[in-house]
């Protein structure tokens, strides 16, 4: 039904950057790229089940798998860590679209992912692509700007308990009228109940149905 393929190219100081590529039988004119946090890979639930969603809806999905769980990770700067991310991303883009370049994209990333979607925000061909901003790091000047000057259609998704939620940044973004945005009363940075797992799976349909129908 689908063709995997995984590969990495060289990224920020020529270390690997892996990546995985799911592609429609048919050639397809649209692409969904995801962007994850650094300890929310795209095996967790929000990623699994929008890869679903957006086979179903005839995209190719892209994973961008990063790992920046490492030590020399995490001796960077924030300068650093903008360069980095920023450097893999593109690259990993580069490498795709040189053979098919797409008419139709949706970018999501989620928490460090929102760095990502940040770093290629204004990048050529992405002018009309729409961006899933999930748990954002609101905290971060650099992505509340890119959020606020963002020209595209977006969404932005996050809990009031997430320690990256800050209420006078939010009621910005819920004043951009190119900008959806729901707030999850209760949940966490991984937009779960800490301790209401049942209910928990409420808030990824909920969450789920959102991005598809966006």
């Amino acid at each position: 039904m689908y063709t995997f393929t995984k590969d990495s190219v060289a990224g920020y100081n020529n270390r690997p950057v892996p990546f995985q590529l799911i592609k429609q039988n048919k050639q397809t004119g649209s692409l969904a790229v995801m962007l994850p946090g650094r300890g929310y890979t795209v095996q967790g639930p929000l990623f699994h089940y929008s890869t679903g969603v957006f086979l179903n809806k005839g995209f190719d999905v892209l994973h961008v798998n990063y790992d920046y769980n490492t030590v020399q990770s995490g001796s960077l700067t924030l300068e650093e860590e903008i360069q980095q991310i920023t450097e893999d991303v593109n690259s990993v883009l580069d490498q795709i679209l040189k053979d098919q370049p797409y008419g139709d994209y949706t970018l999501i990333g989620k928490s460090l992912g929102t760095i990502a979607l940040s770093s290629i925000v204004n990048r050529k061909g992405f002018e009309d692509a729409k961006i899933v901003w999930l748990t954002p790091l609101l905290q971060l000047d650099y992505v509340m700007d890119k959020m606020l000057s963002s020209t595209q259609i977006g969404l932005c998704i996050i809990g009031d308990e997430d320690p990256y939620f800050i209420a006078e940044k939010f009621e910005k973004l819920k004043d951009k009228v190119n900008m959806q945005t729901l707030l999850i009363p209760g949940t966490e940075h991984s937009l779960n109940y800490s301790n209401r797992p049942v209910d928990s799976i409420d808030v990824l349909k909920k969450v789920i149905t959102e991005i598809s129908n966006f």
